[in-house]
């Protein structure tokens, strides 16, 4: 099977190394992966700032990079879930409507390629630490996610997984929301990494690296020992 790899421009930009341990991931499970150097931005954060207009035309391109008629994968739920909930309602009955029905239907977020397309979720990772894992509201809440991740994890070797109180629980990351209401949003991320804290686990784990990296900011300022960590970068350990 060959699948495209969709890199979110946050990942793109900050956290590359989570593409990569992506792609040796999808490649350990026996699957070839294309990469479009020219995509970008799929319009989420335009969307979500209220530029429209903006994000219909990052999705025109998008769906220009990814024309061919085979799975996208990508690390990020956050992006995934908008393709999948706002592209219908963007391109319904325009020009490229066939278009996103095609995208829709066959672009997936990561642990969900690997657990429910390729009933793939045990790479002979090893992992030696404590770790407790954060469901993202777009992963949840969204695709309905989180047992995949966690069914991943439970075969790493090493690795003790043990569960936060309030696990679904929004860590306050949403770029917009942070922006526009830091206050609230820090005060999120304050309880979250708390709830992490009192497990006694020593990394964060989750789909989403926006929520890690907004968690890794409270983290860093009040200078907590506890780490995130990206689940492809966890999957990609100890056996490289």
């Amino acid at each position: 099977m060959t699948v495209d790899l969709f890199v979110p421009c946050f990942i793109d930009q900050f956290h590359p190394e989570v593409a990569l341990a992506t792609v040796k991931v999808l490649r350990k499970a026996g699957v070839d992966v294309e990469y479009n150097p020219n995509q970008t931005c799929c319009g989420r954060f335009a969307y979500h700032a209220g530029f429209i207009e903006d994000a219909k035309a990052l999705g025109d391109k998008f769906m220009d990079d990814f024309s061919n008629d085979r799975p996208v994968v990508s690390p990020t739920a956050s992006c995934v879930h908008f393709i999948r909930k706002h592209y219908p309602e963007l391109y319904y009955n325009t020009s490229n409507h066939l278009n996103f029905k095609r995208l829709v239907g066959n672009v997936y977020e990561l642990t969900d390629f690997l657990v429910n397309v390729l009933h793939y979720d045990d790479f002979g990772a090893e992992f030696p630490y404590k770790v407790t894992y954060h469901d993202s509201c777009s992963a949840l809440r969204g695709m309905g996610l989180g047992k995949e991740a966690r069914q991943l994890l439970s075969k790493v070797q090493g690795l003790e997984l043990v569960e936060m109180k309030q696990t679904d629980m929004c860590c306050g990351s949403d770029l917009s929301f942070s922006l526009n209401h830091e206050a609230i949003s820090l005060g999120m991320a304050n309880h979250k990494v708390n709830n992490a804290l009192n497990t006694g686990a020593e990394y964060i784990v989750s789909t989403d690296m926006s929520c890690l990296s907004h968690q890794k900011s409270y983290i860093d300022s009040e200078e907590l020992p506890i780490k995130v960590i990206h689940i492809a970068e966890v999957l990609a350990s100890g056996w490289e």
